[in-house]
Parts: structure tokens; sequence; C-alpha cells
């Protein structure tokens, strides 16, 4: 795999504070890479190491095949960092006119184009001191792309958008990726859409790389077998620590090869199985297995 960002010992500390502790991290080209991590995890540092908007303190990163800040690298290049922040007075279309012309493509800018693809085409002639979190999202992540660049650079690209909002834009970076080949990284808390749309993921924790690997092979590692038996309580007892409740079904935590060997001798202690099926982890359970961090309790549901 040709890698598109490669860090090496990649280092940035705040006085006691170590925000990246000797990162090493390689990027393949193409695809949806998400960079995950809790508040603190380091993933804001590292972008803006990658962007050139700041220095690291030790250790090395290169962008494109090149070092951060060289030029021809950087054009090659599209990011969104936070939330943007644009000139109150601009309309959407003047802001992606002005910025254009900053970097010096504004005659090649399709910006109906682009305002029509993050779903911004009725706004296109509104002020942008009127828009909501997540349509200064989609005018950010325009901003981000009309340029074409062959790796862009988003961190929270859903962030305050409703749930239509979220599926458009999951559907865009998917598009991205699948059809135009860009090379995707974002950040983001909402590992469910993380899930659905990424095809590799890094997993960070105080600055450091604690998983890697494909979504599939991640959630793949946490398989168990799910069993819907009668007697369960019978079969727990069978299992061991090996065995978990998973409402009216048991989850048997045994490697793919031993299945059907578990499966007989249930079927021979008697053992009433209405089904029995693999299911995978989700990557929000490897997430909170990795980083040791505690799961927020679901809200009761209304009576």
């Amino acid at each position: 795999m040709t890698a598109v960002i490669e860090t090496r010992g990649l280092t940035k500390t705040y006085g006691t504070v170590r925000a990246l502790d000797g990162l090493d991290l390689s990027i393949p080209r193409g695809g949806v890479y998400g960079v995950l991590g809790p508040n603190g995890a380091g993933k804001s540092t590292l972008f803006r190491i990658l962007l050139g908007l700041i220095r690291p303190t030790e250790g090395s990163a290169t962008v494109m095949g090149g070092a951060v800040g060289q030029v021809a690298s950087m054009r090659r290049m599209g990011s969104m960092i936070e939330t943007p922040r644009f000139p109150p007075y601009m309309t959407a279309r003047q802001v992606l006119r002005w910025l254009a012309l900053e970097h010096g493509v504004g005659a090649e800018v399709d910006i109906p184009n682009w305002l029509e693809r993050v779903g911004l085409t009725e706004a296109a002639d509104r002020k942008v001191k009127g828009f909501s979190v997540g349509m200064l999202q989609r005018l950010g992540v325009a901003a981000a792309l009309m340029s074409k660049p062959e790796l862009v650079i988003l961190d929270e690209p859903t962030s305050g958008m409703d749930p239509p909002g979220i599926q458009e834009m999951r559907a865009l970076i998917r598009s991205l990726a699948d059809h135009d080949g860009v090379t995707v990284v974002l950040a983001s808390h909402q590992l469910q859409e993380v899930q659905r749309i990424c095809d590799r993921v890094a997993i960070m924790h105080k600055g450091r790389l604690v998983r890697e690997g494909a979504v599939s092979e991640l959630t793949a590692s946490g398989e168990q077998l799910r069993l819907s038996v009668k007697p369960a309580e019978q079969v727990l007892g069978i299992l061991g620590a090996r065995g978990s409740r998973d409402e009216a079904a048991v989850l048997a935590n045994v490697p793919r090869a031993e299945g059907p060997a578990l499966i007989r001798a249930l079927v021979e202690a008697g053992i009433e199985i209405d089904e029995a099926r693999w299911v995978g982890a989700d990557l929000e359970s490897v997430f909170f297995t990795e980083t040791g961090s505690v799961r927020a309790p679901e809200a009761p549901h209304a009576g």
C-alpha cells in the first residue's frame, strides 16, 4: 500500500503535557480512513501538524510523499479542522468564490456543483451569518473539496447535523473515495457512522496509537456465536466464563472452528437450539476496550 501520510516518532508537548507521544502511523492511499480517540487523544494536534499549522517537538511526518509544509504537496490537499468560520456578510456562493480566488483556482472551480454536492444549492445566496452549525460544516466541506484535492482531512464533518444531513454527508464522503479517487481522512466521535463509512481506522489514546486496521478485521476480532437456546441457564453453565447473556439468547466466546463441536455437544446435552449465528463486535465496543473509556448508559425509553 502506498502511504499518503506517514509519521515516525511524532511528539508534541505543551509544557508537561504530551499531546502526541511518539506516534508511528501510516495511512494508505485510497478509501476512507478514520482517526478515533477520546477527547485529548491527540487527533486535532496530529491534523494541525500535518497541515503545517504547528510544529512537532520531535519526530517527523510526510504528506503526499513530501515534507509537511512543502507547497507542491499541500496543494494536493484539502482540509476542514473544527467548525469553520467565514465572513458573515458573504453568501455561501461568495465564500467559495473568494476562497477559490485566494487559492489561485478561481477560473477552474465549478461552484454550483460543490454547493449541490454538499446540499447547499437552496442556500447558495444566503448570508452565512444565518447559517446553522451543520450548514457551516457543509460549506466548510465544499471549501475543502472544490480544488479537487487527492487527499482531504476532515475533523468532525457531521458535527451539528441532523440525521438526514449525516446520511447525506456519509454518502458524499463515500462517493469521493469510490468515484472521485480522493483519500479521505476523518475524525469523528460518532462511532456507528465511522463503522459504516470507513475502510480502516486508527484508535488513539493519550497521544499514542493503540489499535489500527481494517474495520472488518477489528470488528471480526470480537466475533461470538449467538445461540437462541432453551434452557439458557444450562448453556451458561456449560460455557462457564466463555458464556454471557444477550437478552433472551446466549453469547459463546469461542473460536469459529469450535462452533460445530459446541453445537453438537449442546444437542447431545438435550439443549433446544432455535438459532445459531456468528455476530461481530461493533466498532464502539473495540473503541471502549482499547481506550479504557466507560460506555455511557443508554437513556431510558419514554413510557
